[in-house]
């Protein structure tokens, strides 16, 4: 096998052919968006991922806490803005907590975090962790996932609607949010991407970065689909 760097357009194609592993694939996921999951199974995934939405500002504070690069730092920032919310906008930790209430859940229950399962718990803490102690363009590399992530939101405005009548339709505004945010996110991780992975050795190591982060996000789909599948 060439040693020779992929171009950056060739590493491009080498990160956006990791879709196959992303948890749009998972059958839990499959479950909920084709209108065959119950309402338990609809809350305990809502439970669950929150832990994972409270944890996206910390594990992009530890970036910037490594972070050497002042233009880097100037434009992560806004991630943390974007969850923890500023000014008049509440951020998507409130919105994730408007979508528990529309679903039946108490924002109480929700930020108790008692329904959070040990296997979600362990993959996003394993995440937060990666973050703190990888240098920080290998971190910002494990954020493109983000790729990936605007099909399935599309797909849960969608279908959800059609499925899931009950869910009032407001609580979904965390999703049409994070169609347009996840694409501006991924442009800027992508550009840093492409220009710091910008050897053969490198590129590999990035690759293998983005499956880890692919490998955690089905690892809390693989927990939850094995508690809540009594409730098929």
């Amino acid at each position: 096998m060439s040693d020779a760097a992929w171009s950056r357009e060739e590493f491009e194609v080498q990160l956006r052919a990791q879709d196959r592993a992303y948890h749009i694939h998972h059958p839990f996921n499959r479950l909920l968006n084709s209108g065959g999951a119950t309402a338990e199974q609809i809350r305990g995934w809502v439970a669950n991922r929150f832990y994972y939405q409270i944890n996206i500002p910390v594990k992009d504070a530890a970036i910037l806490s490594n972070c050497t690069d002042r233009a880097v730092r100037r434009s992560w920032v806004q991630r943390i803005l974007d969850h923890d919310g500023y000014g008049e906008d509440p951020g998507g930790i409130e919105s994730w907590l408007r979508l528990a209430e529309a679903v039946g859940l108490s924002r109480a229950k929700v930020e108790n975090l008692g329904e959070v399962l040990p296997g979600v718990r362990f993959a996003v803490d394993a995440y937060v962790n990666f973050a703190r102690r990888a240098p920080w363009p290998e971190a910002v590399c494990s954020s493109l996932t983000e790729l990936f992530a605007p099909e399935i939101h599309k797909q849960r405005l969608a279908n959800w609607p059609q499925h899931y009548p009950w869910i009032d339709r407001a609580g979904l505004q965390y999703f049409q949010s994070r169609v347009s945010l996840a694409r501006r996110d991924v442009e800027f991780s992508l550009a840093v991407t492409l220009e710091r992975f910008d050897m053969r050795a490198l590129q590999e190591r990035a690759l293998d970065i983005l499956k880890f982060k692919l490998d955690v996000l089905w690892q809390m789909s693989d927990a939850m689909a094995l508690h809540y599948r009594g409730s098929t």
